[in-house]
């Protein structure tokens, strides 16, 4: 037994996987996933045109 026989041995990398042919649900879930995607980064980007939602948190009146 040789010194660089020592510790953990790596495994062995599995054989890649073949992708079947694509039927209609998988693009039509492709599609929908990217109309959310897109319509996420438009509310992203018209929330971040304006000011903060919250006014300052809970208002205390003068009285006690």
């Amino acid at each position: 037994m040789s010194g660089r026989e020592g510790g953990k041995k790596k495994p062995l990398k599995a054989p890649k996987k073949e992708k079947g042919p694509i039927d209609e649900d998988d693009l039509a879930m492709k599609q929908k996933m990217k109309e959310q995607q897109k319509a996420l980064q438009e509310a992203k980007a018209k929330a971040s045109q304006k000011g903060p939602l919250v006014g300052g948190g809970i208002k205390k009146s003068g009285k006690k």
